[in-house]
């Protein structure tokens, strides 16, 4: 009988690092944990020593960014300048090579959960699919014929320039774009920076959540023009299902019978992957290309 084979996952966020462990065989997750994000040589470290209790044969990390995917770059697999403090120029990818001994495949963390989406929703190579976070920041990618869009560098969809819905007259989150990129006008801090009012207590009648549907909507049909994606899977904390009613009212609204759409309600969908695990599956189904 073959030896058992074991593949691992990190969602590697900006407040936490959640940590799994996939048999392969069977599909069954068989161990987690989650970790706060602090200091990098910390935050690496506490993860590393998760996976010698819990031994993987290859891992797949979904990270934030932005990263070096260029493989002929001499800080392949680095996070590149982050606004995250300590956090630029670390060998995510070199560490856990080196401290497990086995292959690292590393992405970013919303290519991570739009490979997921496209492993949950049949993993049809016919079909593209597109997947954007709506949370802390906003970020999105492409899956295409199951490859990734973005060759030497990955996409950095959430700094779409976008215009300002009538009356909304807030400066912007963004530190490089202020109100002129959708993370600046849509993201989770926008809401609370409106309002005074961290976003998960507000009601979801407040006039925000117009706004945020509006910006989303506009970056929707944005990518929709440039890479007509069959489905577009909007994901994080931000938004609900009802809210989507929405965005799909105001991505018509801009299409305005330009180009035949499929409905919106199959094109504009929530994640297909239940309590934010697309990246985690995205991530199990990347490292296990690694074992091939």
């Amino acid at each position: 009988m073959a030896d058992k084979k074991y593949v691992g996952s990190i969602e590697a966020g900006g407040t936490k690092f959640i940590l799994a462990v996939q048999d392969v065989e069977t599909g069954e997750t068989v161990a987690t944990d989650r970790i706060p994000t602090t200091a990098a040589d910390e935050t690496l470290k506490k993860s590393a020593e998760f996976f010698k209790k819990h031994p993987v044969d290859a891992l797949g990390i979904g990270t934030f960014g932005p990263i070096d995917i260029n493989p002929n770059s001499h800080t392949f697999g680095y996070i590149l300048d982050t606004p995250k403090r300590g956090w630029s120029g670390t060998n995510v990818k070199g560490f856990f090579e080196k401290e497990l001994g086995i292959p690292v495949i590393m992405t970013t963390d919303v290519n991570a959960s739009c490979y997921g989406e496209y492993i949950a929703r049949g993993k049809d190579d016919t079909k593209s699919y597109f997947y954007v976070t709506i949370g802390t920041g906003v970020g999105a990618g492409i899956v295409q014929g199951g490859k990734f869009l973005g060759l030497n560098n990955h996409p950095e969809m959430g700094h779409m320039l976008i215009k300002r819905y009538p009356g909304d007259n807030y400066e912007g989150k963004c530190p490089f774009h202020g109100a002129d990129c959708v993370e600046g006008m849509a993201a989770g801090p926008s809401l609370e920076g409106r309002t005074g009012i961290p976003g998960e207590k507000l009601s979801r009648d407040n006039e925000v959540f117009t706004y945020v549907a509006y910006y989303v909507a506009q970056m929707l049909f944005n990518v929709y023009m440039s890479a007509r994606p069959d489905v577009m899977v909007v994901g994080g904390s931000v938004l609900n299902e009802d809210d989507l009613v929405k965005v799909r009212k105001y991505f018509d609204k801009f299409n305005n019978n330009y180009v035949a759409t499929p409905d919106l309600d199959e094109l504009i969908v929530r994640p297909a992957v239940a309590n934010n695990g697309s990246a985690t599956l995205g991530d199990f189904e990347l490292a296990k290309t690694l074992l091939k």
